[in-house]
C-alpha cells in the first residue's frame, strides 16, 4: 500500500526565499538539488504526495524538469504564489492532480495552503503551509512548510500520530 506524504513551500528557483527564511543554501541550484534529494529519500515511486502550495517560481519547462525527477503521484493544492498560473499550467508542468481550493482528507483533515480559521471546539485539524518558519499553537494546526521538516515531505501517519490520541487510532 502506498504511503501518503504532505509538504509545502518549496519555492523552487526563488532566490530571495533563501534570505527571507534563512535557508541553509548558498544559491537556488544548491537549494533545488537538496530539496529534490530530500523528497526522493522519503517518497517512493508508488507513494502519494500532497503539495500544499508555492511549489516553483521557475518557467514551465524547468518546473516540469523538477517534477519529472520527484518520486510519487503528486497532487498540488495551489498556494498564493501558484495562483498566478492556471490549474491547466500546473497539470501541463507535471502535477497529476491540481486543486484551486482546500480539500478534506480522511474526513478529519483540511489540507490548505494558508492556515484556516479553526476554533478550539472544531473537531478538525488543518494541515497547511504558507507561514514557513512560524507555527500556530495547538494540535489543530500542522505546518508542513519545508522549513518545519528539514526540507522533507512528512508522512500522513506521522502527522496523524501527532494530533489523534493513540486510543482513537
Amino acid at each position: 500500500m502506498p504511503n501518503v506524504f504532505m509538504i509545502s513551500d518549496h519555492h523552487f528557483g526563488h532566490r530571495n526565499i533563501i534570505d527571507f527564511e534563512s535557508r541553509p543554501f548558498a544559491d537556488t541550484e544548491e537549494m533545488n538539488e537538496r530539496m529534490i534529494e530530500c523528497w526522493n529519500e522519503s517518497v517512493g515511486p508508488e507513494d502519494r504526495v500532497y503539495h500544499l502550495g508555492d511549489f516553483s517560481f521557475l518557467n514551465k519547462e524547468k518546473t516540469r524538469a523538477i517534477l519529472d525527477r520527484l518520486n510519487g503521484y503528486k497532487i498540488l493544492i495551489m498556494g498564493n504564489h501558484d495562483r498566478g498560473r492556471s490549474r491547466r499550467w500546473w497539470l501541463e508542468a507535471g502535477f497529476d492532480e491540481v486543486s484551486e481550493h482546500p480539500i478534506v482528507y480522511g474526513g478529519f483533515f483540511f489540507l490548505s495552503h494558508e492556515p484556516m480559521y479553526m476554533n478550539k471546539h472544531m473537531p478538525y485539524v488543518n494541515i497547511h503551509g504558507h507561514i514557513h518558519g512560524q507555527k500556530y499553537e495547538g494540535l489543530q494546526y500542522v505546518n508542513v512548510s519545508v522549513e518545519q521538516w528539514n526540507y522533507r515531505p512528512v508522512s500522513y501517519e506521522e502527522i496523524r500520530a501527532m494530533v489523534v490520541p493513540s486510543e482513537e487510532q
